[in-house]
């Protein structure tokens, strides 16, 4: 490891021989970009030796395919991997460099939306800690999601520009780009004894780029690599449309191959959106898929003998489900294997994490869409349904209810095919991501699937790097952890936590752990101030935080509900007796989700009205933070004193937000759903706040005949409130502005039952009142949520994985 002169040599020569600048001159971008190529210097010498490491072991590796990496900013996490962030703090004092100011020079990389895109970079970090050989491969957008900003309240969405600097971090390797094929044709080409053979032939050709970003393992030299793909036309430039003057012309080719991985999620509700998508799902797998052969391959002990037994492919998520059929398709097409040894090859080699339960979720495409994109594909997926309803038949003879259901093909006015059945009958494992989640997918969501093939389902409870979210994102609370544990063992085992129950109910300890909750506020209330108008905030009040992508299954409209009950029970009390709150929002629509778009706006601009009235003496106040991202998300979590997680049971598959939340302090109020049911049980009911339906109640709801106008005219209070938003007393003039979400309440079903768990929402709230009155039990309370939610580390996660699905054997370096 280097000394704090050598890094500070170290900063200065990247400043003047890389970035040719002189440090007087230098801003605070320069002054990150320096230091994070110094930074780069011991994680690139750490990445050669772990990957040669590899290679002469000849190690089987897990190769990750998701269309998601939330990583965030890696400075600050790179630092603490290598051990360097006290060296860089020296370094750059000596040079007059304020180091808070090159942390904040960094922008987010926009490689993913939310808690999909966050598990998997939490998943990377304890991969690389643990010493697993793995690759994670995805997609280099240009552009991200979005970054969103409201104009009187609505959600305005502009171009996330993350790359406009370039990443210190990256390193193009152009000589491995693939070539992509893409749509054409089918021919049968018969050899010389009249055997015919599918080719698929006038494709148009993509070319696909390799940017590496190692990851790097805390408390160990082993690096990882992510490697994306960005999209290029093989010919991007017409020089002769050029020189007659047609300029657009002459970059239409280029323009086209870069807009695959423009954007992370074009909007699907045109058909040129859903075929974007797919081309984008089918680019990166392919590309992909491509890059983990030639790297078997470039090792001769290797062949397609042992290709199952070195190669563990996972799929995060259904997007890379096209997989199971593009592996198929080389090893038929390209490497002339049998049918019958490719599909176990295919079978033994990938697993599939289901991380949804919502149906809508689950993708499905279209068959015309993919004869016109991927042609050959869609023979292949035929060839794989009549031997999966072959199967099926021997199964349940006679039974074509449960062969429709398992088919690959759903009929239908329009023919579409199923990607989640694709996954699970390609894949060896299916595995959900929590115990309730994994329960349900076996008895409503592939009930038939996991009957056909028994023992393939399997839970794995997802997990949260707490590099990442306490050691980084909270460094007081870090420092009191271990302060108080008298080690920093807790950092790769957090199971260490649990010497803190002992400690929970000294009042020393309470007095400290609330005065740093309260510090961790008053950070918060600064961004509060600065991101939202000016408003002011007191870090005295309970802080109720809801943070997570805006989805009616999420229910931040419930929240709102609640809301408006309080300001209406204040209005008509003013000296009502509750406590100081302020609720803090933090969350992107889709930009094609027309309702999740409604409630930002409800939301904001009762906010408004909220902050605004001098009637209820600040007791009050409303924030919703803008551009929801990874670095926001490190400052909101350690400020939060209560954590929403009020899914509807049986729609959240697991969170990780919840986990996050609990580990910094936060207590919870939620549902039975996903992961909460394993929160509770780890942190016991006392130190919980649970309320609402079941899911076994909500079912049975449903199957009753469920009725929201009975709810809504048995509840004064209730009624009262979705009549106060379906008017236009918040927007003034706009009458129906509201109408969207109060409609999705009462005449459009209240698919997500947000009316009859309104009372128990309400009631919880109120013992959340009751209970913050009193301090140290508060406290108490919070300091056994920190000790106790150690089972949610993505090092048990990975572990669990590795021993249970992958047989990844771990490979430290000497």
């Amino acid at each position: 490891m280097p000394t704090v002169d050598a890094f500070r040599d170290s900063i200065l020569r990247h400043l003047t021989s890389t970035l040719a600048r002189y440090p007087a001159g230098a801003t605070s971008h320069d002054w990150w970009v320096a230091t994070s190529l110094a930074v780069r210097d011991e994680i690139h010498e750490r990445l050669i030796a772990t990957q040669s490491a590899h290679a002469a072991q000849n190690v089987r590796r897990l190769y990750y395919l998701s269309m998601e990496y939330l990583i965030g900013r890696l400075f600050e996490a790179n630092l603490h991997a290598t051990g360097l962030t006290e060296v860089a703090r020296e370094a750059l004092a000596e040079l007059g460099v304020d180091y808070t100011r090159v942390l904040d020079a960094e922008l987010d990389m926009g490689l993913g939306n939310g808690g999909l895109g966050r598990l998997a970079a939490c998943f990377f970090d304890s991969l690389a800690t643990l010493d697993y050989p793995a690759v994670g491969y995805g997609m280099y957008y240009e552009f991200g999601l979005f970054r969103q900003e409201f104009v009187d309240g609505h959600q305005v969405e502009q171009p996330d520009r993350w790359r406009v600097f370039g990443s210190p971090w990256e390193v193009m390797h152009g000589e491995y780009a693939q070539q992509i094929p893409l749509y054409g044709r089918v021919e049968n080409v018969f050899d010389d004894r009249g055997h015919s053979t599918p080719r698929w032939v006038e494709t148009k050709q993509i070319l696909g780029l390799p940017h590496d970003i190692p990851i790097a393992g805390y408390g160990t030299r082993t690096v990882n690599l992510l490697r994306l793909w960005s999209s290029h036309a093989p010919d991007d430039f017409d020089l002769a449309a050029f020189n007659s003057g047609s300029y657009e012309e002459a970059t239409r080719k280029k323009q086209a191959g870069e807009s695959i991985s423009k954007v992370l999620y074009p909007n699907d509700k045109t058909e040129n959106g859903k075929a974007l998508r797919l081309v984008q799902q089918y680019f990166f797998v392919a590309c992909s898929l491509r890059d983990l052969i030639r790297r078997h391959f470039r090792d001769s002990r290797n062949g397609w003998a042992n290709f199952a037994d070195k190669v563990a492919i996972q799929l995060n998520d259904t997007h890379p489900a096209i997989a199971v059929v593009e592996l198929m398709r080389l090893m038929l097409d390209e490497h002339r294997l049998g049918w019958d040894e490719a599909w176990g090859i295919t079978t033994r080699s990938l697993s599939y994490t289901n991380h949804t339960l919502l149906p809508e979720a689950l993708e499905k495409w279209g068959v015309p869409l993919f004869e016109r994109l991927l042609p050959r594909h869609l023979q292949l997926i035929y060839e794989i349904n009549h031997w999966l309803m072959q199967r099926c038949g021997e199964v349940w003879p006679h039974d074509h209810a449960k062969q429709r259901v398992c088919s690959l093909i759903e009929e239908g006015d329009e023919k579409m095919v199923r990607m989640a059945n694709l996954a699970v009958v390609g894949s060896h494992t299916v595995n959900g991501v929590a115990a309730l989640h994994t329960e349900l997918l076996q008895k409503e969501l592939f009930p038939e699937l996991a009957a056909l093939y028994p023992g393939k389902f399997q839970n794995k409870t997802n997990g949260i790097t707490p590099r990442r979210w306490l050691l980084q994102c909270n460094p007081r609370l870090a420092a009191f952890i271990t302060a108080t544990l008298g080690h920093e063992r807790w950092t790769r085992d957090l199971d260490q936590l649990r010497e803190l129950e002992k400690l929970a109910h000294q009042p020393a300890v309470q007095r400290e752990f609330m005065a740093i909750k309260r510090a961790n506020k008053a950070e918060l209330a600064e961004i509060i101030a600065r991101d939202c108008d000016g408003l002011v905030v007191s870090p005295d009040a309970l802080f109720d935080v809801q943070i997570k992508r805006l989805h009616e299954y999420k229910r931040q409209h419930l929240n709102l509900l609640h809301i408006l009950a309080l300001y209406r029970r204040l209005l008509q009390n003013p000296q009502l007796d509750i406590v100081p709150r302020v609720f803090v929002f933090a969350a992107k629509a889709a930009p094609g989700y027309d309702l999740a778009k409604n409630i930002i706006r409800a939301i904001n601009l009762v906010a408004a009205r909220i902050n605004a009235d001098e009637r209820i003496g600040g007791k009050l106040k409303v924030a919703f933070l803008p551009n929801y991202r990874v670095s926001l998300a490190e400052k909101i979590i350690p400020a939060a004193d209560l954590s929403e997680q009020i899914s509807t049971a049986g729609k959240e598959a697991s969170g990780t937000g919840n986990m996050k939340l609990a580990l910094n302090g936060a207590l919870t109020i939620g549902t039975l759903d996903g992961a909460n049911v394993e929160i509770l049980e780890e942190v016991g009911p006392d130190n919980i706040f649970i309320f609402g339906m079941s899911v076994e109640e909500v079912a049975e709801l449903r199957a009753r005949g469920y009725y929201p106008r009975g709810v809504y005219e048995a509840d004064e209070e209730l009624r009262a409130v979705v009549d106060w938003i379906g008017s236009d007393y918040f927007c003034p003039g706009e009458h129906g502005a509201f109408a969207p979400l109060h409609h999705s309440l009462l005449g459009g079903g209240d698919p997500f039952m947000v009316l009859p768990d309104f009372r128990p929402y309400s009631d919880a709230q109120q013992a959340v009142d009751r209970c913050y009155r009193d301090q140290a039990a508060w406290a108490a309370k919070a300091i056994l949520n920190v000790a106790r939610v150690g089972k949610f580390s993505s090092d048990r996660t990975i572990r669990e994985y590795a021993e249970q699905i992958w047989r990844l054997p771990a490979a430290p370096l000497a």
